[in-house]
């Protein structure tokens, strides 16, 4: 089984997704641009500069996203994750504007005012780029099965969800 984990910058879909395999037993697939963007020794927002001018970049890295994921049983946690993979089942992580710019800021080390300016450009960069390149929009979250609030439950509540959600679908862990 594939379940597919996206959310905006900050949204807990990384910590949700790792939980969720944790309980199921499954491998993560999470290839980042952060990840990308730290090999080559940029930024970021540089990196997401160079993905706009260059297509290839957005196209090769999901096509790794697909490859990676192909043998199943894993979780998916990446943004266009639920619209480029097989999914069996697909989750959404929001959480209130506020309180992601607080947890970005917490986790790279800068300010909640530069946070919040951070994840409202990325936002509306990735979603301007991937509906120019795909034709997704990303705030687009019909098709989802289940749409969770992590400002409101803590990560293990929301894997809770997620297993009766699965459950309920006829879906069981292996």
């Amino acid at each position: 089984m594939i379940i597919a984990v996206s959310g905006l910058a900050g949204s807990g879909k990384n910590t949700f997704g790792m939980a969720l395999a944790k309980e199921l037993g499954y491998r993560v697939v999470c290839p980042t641009f952060k990840d990308l963007a730290s090999a080559e020794g940029v930024t970021l927002m540089e990196f997401q500069e160079k993905a706009k001018a260059d297509p290839n970049i957005d196209k090769k890295f999901d096509d790794a996203l697909r490859k990676d994921s192909s043998s199943g049983d894993c979780v998916v946690t990446t943004w266009l994750g639920p619209w480029m993979v097989k999914a069996d089942y697909r989750v959404w992580v929001m959480v209130p504007e506020k309180i992601r710019a607080e947890r970005v800021a917490v986790r790279d080390g800068i300010s909640v005012p530069a946070a919040l300016e951070h994840i409202r450009k990325r936002d509306s960069e990735n979603r301007e780029r991937y509906l120019k390149l795909y034709g997704i929009d990303i705030y687009n979250i019909e098709g989802f099965d289940l749409a969770l609030n992590a400002g409101f439950y803590t990560p293990e509540k929301m894997v809770k969800i997620a297993l009766e959600g699965l459950k309920q679908k006829g879906m069981k862990k292996r």
